[in-house]
């Protein structure tokens, strides 16, 4: 669990510097060169993931189960997992109506991605796992507001319907790999029990 835990705080710390310290990242980037900090950025978050990564599987042979989620639990995880997908597939294509809409698709991906796995995971790695995820993406969000309000942030204006088209369609074709083969592959668990 030490291992999840280190990963946790590795990977969600350097993705929270602009929440809990907004100058520290200027100060990095000033002293040492943009480029630097997002190499330093890049590696400490690559170290951690590669460590939640580890951990959690570590974590998951020997689980401290707290619940059990009943078995139609998972079509409910798979049809919230369905706007996650479509929400984080938006968030990497220029804004459209739906971005300039959430405002941040990435961070609402994350909001729904944490709890519907919390439905169907009731073991202690699974809460620190995605109850992390959860807390983080909760907490960026009022940052960026704050910061909005600041006027140190912009949010999305709203642009072509097209990349609202491209960004479901490319969504719906990435949530079908998921469902049917690539979580199997990936993380050695069907989403849906007999898929």
């Amino acid at each position: 669990m030490l291992i999840l835990i280190l990963g946790l705080v590795l990977f969600l710390g350097i993705h929270s510097v602009r929440i809990f310290a907004p100058g520290f990242r200027d100060i990095q980037v000033v002293t040492r060169g943009e480029n630097t900090w997002k190499a330093i950025y890049s590696v400490v978050a690559a170290i951690g993931l590669v460590l939640i990564v580890w951990g959690y599987g570590i974590a998951r042979q020997d689980p401290v189960v707290f619940w059990i989620a009943p078995s139609w639990m998972s079509h409910v995880t798979a049809l919230l997992m369905l706007f996650s997908i479509i929400f984080l597939v938006v968030s990497q294509f220029p804004a459209g109506r739906i971005k300039a809409a959430v405002k941040h698709p990435m961070l609402l991906s994350v909001k729904i991605w944490a709890p519907a796995h919390l439905l169907v995971n009731g073991d202690l790695a699974s809460i620190l796992l995605f109850g992390s995820f959860l807390v983080w993406a909760i907490l960026d969000r009022i940052a960026i507001k704050k910061r909005v309000r600041a006027g140190l942030a912009t949010e999305p204006a709203p642009g072509p319907v097209k990349w609202d088209i491209a960004a479901v369609l490319a969504g719906g074709l990435v949530y079908v790999a998921f469902l049917f083969y690539l979580h199997r592959l990936l993380f050695g668990v069907a989403p849906i029990p007999g898929i």
